[in-house]
């Protein structure tokens, strides 16, 4: 019978009709709910996984224009604490690389086996090969810095340091040309576009630190827990030099996506709760029309309680159905979302996800399963208690005033 109301004859077309949107409503609130949230989940992974992948966990920086010497025994001693994986000695600096075009640049000095460990860049080598990286002469660079410079492997690049060479005449600038060994694609923009890697040994020579480094980078086993440790990374530390967490070096990042994801639920949550409503109206139209009906039936003996459970069931149908049905098509847009991002963009000519803009060049989804279940038990129980207040009016209403002007 609750089935059969939904199937509204002709002349009660309208309430169908609403009832249709209500269905539509909540399915495409339940699907844009997933999909965001699956959306920013898989940006921030991406993100958290690339950046810690190439900066480590925890950095130990020497303080402005100072370097760090005798190292070793710190590098001991944080390799020494169970859950750090590796201790990395860089060097860091701004230049102004220069090929057929000039663009600034930071360049990173990390020894050859360092290199070779860091998955981002050794897995993703676009041109050429780190065959050749040990050579002092020799540097890896981003894709997108090459394409500006107007470069690829095999080229050469010159680097121009303002830190140079004091004469009589004031400070020379620091020029040396080296061979581009490499060229890799790590999906981010900010460092396919402004990354440069030599050897360690090249670039103390470079700038001029000698036997010293910039920073010490200390990675863990998990992200995660990183920050558990960080007592003993300060204990383990003895010299001078400052101590920064992923989470320091890039807190206001980090918590503007946590911000934005938040109020993105929160927002997106409002269209189900229109959905809802237009259950409220639905419902109550429908009761209104079949005020005769309820009134022959309660003649006939149905309870008040047959009553509720009967439009119940009209409106919880809605709801159901509905977040079924978003369930379905949030789960498979997001497993098909670069392939539909590529369709759009065919269509359309516009680029809807620009790498300049949002550091990566694809468009990742991770789906989080509690947050999925999270999703759909909300759906249902605000559908749910939409049904509530119709249903009761339902079963509240009088055979007597419904049958007095028949």
């Amino acid at each position: 019978m609750a089935l059969r109301y939904l199937r509204a004859r002709r002349q009660e077309g309208f309430i169908s009709v609403i009832a249709t949107f209500s269905f539509l409503g909540i399915g495409l609130g339940v699907a844009t709910l997933i999909i965001v949230m699956s959306v920013m989940n898989g940006f921030r992974a991406e993100l958290l996984d690339r950046i810690l992948g190439l900066n480590g966990h925890y950095e130990v920086r020497a303080p402005a224009e100072e370097s760090l010497v005798d190292y070793g025994g710190v590098v001991a001693r944080l390799s020494a604490i169970p859950d750090v994986r590796r201790v990395t000695p860089i060097v860091e600096g701004q230049v102004m690389a220069s090929g057929k075009e000039a663009s600034g640049a930071l360049v990173r000095g990390i020894s050859p086996n360092q290199l070779a460990s860091l998955d981002v860049i050794s897995t993703n080598i676009v041109d050429g090969s780190l065959e050749t990286f040990g050579d002092d002469n020799s540097i890896v660079l981003g894709y997108r810095l090459a394409r500006t410079l107007g470069v690829a492997a095999g080229d050469k690049v010159k680097l121009i340091s303002a830190n140079g060479t004091p004469t009589a005449f004031g400070t020379m600038p620091r020029v040396k040309t080296y061979d581009v060994a490499a060229l890799f694609d790590t999906g981010m923009y900010e460092y396919d576009s402004g990354y440069i890697y030599m050897s360690l040994t090249a670039a103390q020579s470079y700038f001029r630190l000698g036997d010293g480094v910039t920073a010490l980078e200390v990675y863990a086993s998990d992200p995660e827990k990183a920050l558990e440790i960080r007592r003993e990374i300060i204990q383990a530390v003895n010299i001078r030099a400052f101590i920064y967490d992923w989470q320091q070096s890039r807190a206001s990042f980090f918590n503007a996506l946590e911000v934005e994801r938040n109020v993105m639920f929160l927002i997106l949550t409002l269209i189900i709760l229109v959905a809802a409503f237009n259950i409220i109206s639905s419902l109550i139209m429908l009761v209104k029309d079949k005020g005769r009906d309820i009134a022959i039936l309660r003649t006939m003996g149905a309870t008040r309680g047959m009553i509720m459970r009967v439009f119940f069931i009209s409106g919880a149908s809605i709801g159901v159905i509905g977040t079924a049905f978003g369930f379905a098509l949030g789960l498979g847009f997001c497993a098909n979302i670069d392939r539909i991002k590529g369709l759009i963009e065919g269509m359309t000519g516009a680029e809807l996800f620009s790498a300049e803009i949002y550091f990566l060049s694809h468009l990742p989804a991770k789906i989080d399963p509690v947050e999925v279940t999270t999703v759909v038990i909300m759906a249902l129980v605000i559908s749910l208690l939409a049904t509530i207040y119709p249903s009761w009016r339902a079963a509240r209403l009088d055979p007597v005033e419904a049958l007095r002007y028949e």
